[in-house]
């Protein structure tokens, strides 16, 4: 997921997305510490998706506070 799909995503959306990001990269992990991950790429991956969404709902945290 590139940051121009996490753009354009609701907050509801995003909170639901990172809640799923974060269960998949704790399946990764037991995967890969039963050594059936079969690309551990996989996990970097998923960390850096985990990072694009939590800084886009920072960045609106942010705006928002100026706004107001």
């Amino acid at each position: 997921m590139n940051i121009d799909e996490v753009r354009g995503l609701s907050h509801a959306e995003l909170l639901k997305e990172l809640a799923g990001q974060q269960r998949g990269m704790m399946n990764l992990r037991f995967r890969k510490a039963t050594l059936q991950l079969p690309d551990p790429t996989e996990i970097k991956n998923t960390r850096r998706t985990i990072a694009r969404i939590r800084t886009v709902l920072r960045e609106r945290e942010i705006a928002e506070a100026i706004q107001s």
